[in-house]
């Protein structure tokens, strides 16, 4: 349905053109990233900037792409230490509500445990994102207490990849 693809350089332009697409509808659950993102210059100064902590490994960055190899999302592991990252997501209005921010999920689960030696990780949600707090529920994250996200009331959530002993399970959450 959906395939994941680790950020590069040549993604820049179809990432941009997305985000200045969903701008509108992300500003909706999510806080906006400002004026500055969208301009072509803060933009390709933004991506350089992650693909150089993805290649500090503190940071893994994705692209969704659909069937036809159109960029319908992002899924990230930011925050990356001691085995657990931080679970970030958005999906187009175009591509919403047709499973691809679970299935991107999932996926990115899967290569948190096997490509990067994750063990945990964690997400936060706003309250008024119940799209976001059911892609998590669907996911195998289990909500662990309220918070709030950029001055909005949140919930944050912790999923435990593969086999952990008991001691290294509370360190993400």
């Amino acid at each position: 349905m959906v395939k994941l693809e680790r950020l590069r350089a040549d993604h820049a332009d179809a990432l941009l053109a997305f985000e200045r697409e969903n701008r509108g509808y992300f500003a909706r659950s999510i806080p906006d990233r400002g004026d500055a993102y969208f301009t072509a210059a803060g933009f390709a100064e933004r991506h350089r900037a992650l693909l150089a902590e993805q290649h500090a490994r503190v940071c893994h960055f994705h692209v969704v792409l659909d069937e036809e190899g159109n960029l319908v999302g992002r899924v990230n592991l930011i925050d990356v230490t001691d085995g657990c990252a931080e679970l970030g997501y958005r999906v187009g209005e175009r591509a919403a509500g047709r499973g691809v921010a679970t299935a991107a999920v999932a996926q990115v689960c899967r290569l948190a445990a096997t490509d990067y030696g994750l063990t945990s990780l964690t997400a936060v949600t706003t309250l008024d994102n119940p799209a976001s707090m059911t892609v998590l529920a669907r996911s195998g994250f289990t909500r662990v207490e309220d918070t709030t996200v950029a001055g909005r009331p949140g919930v944050r959530y912790v999923r435990h990849l593969g086999r952990l002993d008991a001691r290294k399970r509370g360190q993400c959450g």
